[in-house]
This record gives C-alpha cells, structure tokens and sequence, in this order.
C-alpha cells in the first residue's frame, strides 16, 4: 500500500492541477450537453456515455473499501454509502431520464471523466479505507460530521429538485430550450449545479479530510466557469431573461 509520504505529495499535485484546470473551463467550455460540438472526437449515446463514466466512480470507491486496510467501522460505511448514492443515482438513474434517445456526448468527454473518477476514487478510496486512523463511532458525534452530512443531504436534495425541473421543462418542449422558472431557478441559472456543489463541500467537511477537500475544489472547479457559460448562453439566447438571476449563488455570482 502506498506510504503517506507519497500520498500526499501526489494528492498535492493533483489539488494543483485543478487550479490550472480552472482558467482552461473559463475559456474553452467541457464539449457536452449544449456545449457539445465538432472537434473533440466521434459522438455516442449520452446515456451510455453517463453510464460508462459515471459508474466508474461508484464502483473504484467500493474497490477501495474492499481491500483496504483500516478497521471498517460504521464511520466508513456510512461514507462509503453517501458516495455509492450519489452515484448510482448519477450512472443508473440520471441517464435513463435523460429525455431523447438521440442526445449524444463526445468520447473524448466519457475518457476524460472515466479518468478523472478512476483518480478521484483512488485518492479518496485510499485516504479513507487505507490510510485514515482516526475514524471511531465518536466521529458520529462529531460537529464536522453532523454538518457535513446535513450540507450533503441538503446539496443532494437540491441536485435532485432541480433535474426534476429541468426534466419537466424538456418534457412540455422536447426540442427546444426553455428558461426555467420554480425552486432555486428563479435566482440561479444552475441550481443544480449549486447542489453538487454544496453536496461535495458536504463530503469534504464530513471526512475531514485532504481527499474530500480535493474532490470539493475539483468540483468547483469544473462545475463554476460551466455555470457562468449556462449562464450568458441563456442571457444571449433569451432577451427577456431574468437581469436578477445570477448564474450560481444567489444575489452573489
């Protein structure tokens, strides 16, 4: 197994891409959904493209519990279950209430995201099932735990409602895009991703961890510059958009 040292050299890099990453998503936005586009390789079906991509998280974090080599307390397993729903609802759920058969994604986005999971999944699942000590049943009492179960619940929640309305939306309008009005839609163009958002800085502060904190600026990072694109996109292809909506957090960005 590999030594703490080592650990977190690499965790450090990792954590320093994701600030480079960030000023790329701000100019050249991820090439899928209204963003897909020429160019970045051969088109695939979206939901076997979440599937595919998405499952690949729900299954490395398992791995990970199964052979590692700290005590599996109740601790452990209540993390391992927020991140299993999370993402089964993401890989086995989400996809096949994608509306459309024809909706497609490029490959170059599924090996991407199947990359990123793979290593995301490896620095939590090591961090947490391998090389964490300090997990005992009082960490249930902890106030870092209780909140950050009570902000990932509440992100988790928010994600959901909001697919919800933007389900029902491309439901009344199969083919064309709509502004989205109801719940946190009327003062953020992407309450969703707000949710995920708030979901993974839920899991961050719930493990305490260098591993939750990675994946909560990783999310940040992609899910923040994919915001502010939703966001001018509806404000150029909408004149009568809303002025008072932010793209994000409301009354804020």
């Amino acid at each position: 197994m590999i030594g703490i040292s080592l650990y977190y050299k690499l965790i450090t890099i990792w954590i320093a891409l994701a600030f480079g990453v960030f000023f790329i998503l701000l100019k050249v936005p991820v090439p899928y959904g209204r963003n897909t586009r020429s160019g970045w390789g051969p088109l695939v079906s979206a939901k076997w493209g979440w599937l595919l991509m998405e499952s690949t998280a729900s299954i490395s974090l398992f791995i990970f519990y199964l052979i590692g080599v700290t005590e599996k307390g109740v601790v452990l397993l209540i993390f391992l279950l927020f991140w299993e729903i999370h993402y089964i609802n993401r890989a086995f759920i989400y996809p096949f209430r994608i509306r459309g058969d024809r909706k497609q994604m490029t490959l170059s986005v599924i090996v991407v995201v199947f990359v990123f999971n793979i290593l995301n999944g490896y620095f939590n699942g090591v961090y947490l099932f391998s090389l964490s000590s300090h997990f005992s049943t009082l960490w249930l009492r902890d106030i870092r735990f209780i909140g950050g179960c009570i902000l990932f619940c509440t992100g988790f929640a928010i994600n959901l409602i909001s697919d919800s309305y933007l389900r029902k939306l491309r439901n009344k309008n199969d083919r064309k895009y709509s502004i989205p009005n109801g719940f946190l839609f009327n003062v953020v163009s992407c309450p969703n991703y707000l949710g995920e958002i708030i979901e993974w800085l839920g899991w961050a502060i719930l493990t305490w961890s260098i591993a939750g904190l990675s994946f909560f600026i990783w999310t940040a990072v992609n899910l923040i510059p994919r915001s502010l694109s939703h966001h001018g996109w509806y404000k150029k292809k909408f004149p009568n958009y809303p002025e008072s909506r932010k793209a994000l957090i409301p009354y804020v960005l």
